[in-house]
């Protein structure tokens, strides 16, 4: 399972480092120290805690997040697969991206929760970039 260190959690998040180091602190999000002592999030922990983010609004140091060329870095909340097609989910900061896929992409990308990703999105279509 990949697992975040408070930075990359920040940004995944759509906030300052210091926050996201506050909320590990008050015990929002839990953390481990991995080999190197530094303190890191598992993957789906970080992914189920940037939904109840995005859900309460309580953005402390409310910066808006904003995409640079349509680009939309997450984290991946969920991956439903059928026999075809496939969901996949992503938190970018406050946003909740939905795209549907083929099946094979999501296999090809080895997408799944708690991962890394860029949504991108171009016209109607959004596009998931593994990270």
């Amino acid at each position: 399972m990949q697992s975040y260190t408070i930075g990359q959690a920040a940004r995944l998040l759509g906030v300052s480092a210091d926050t996201a180091r506050r909320w590990a602190d008050a015990g929002r999000v839990a953390t481990h120290r991995d080999d190197s002592g530094r303190r890191v999030i598992d993957g789906r922990d970080l992914a189920a805690f940037s939904v109840e983010v995005a859900q309460s609004g309580t953005d402390e140091d409310d910066t808006s997040y904003t995409s640079a060329r349509n680009a939309f870095p997450g984290i991946v909340t969920a991956v439903k697969l059928g026999d075809v097609a496939a969901q996949v989910e992503i938190q970018a900061g406050p946003h909740r991206l939905v795209s549907l896929l083929t099946r094979e992409a999501v296999e090809e990308l080895g997408l799944g929760v708690g991962m890394r990703a860029t949504a991108r999105v171009k016209s109607t279509s959004v596009h998931i970039d593994r990270v």
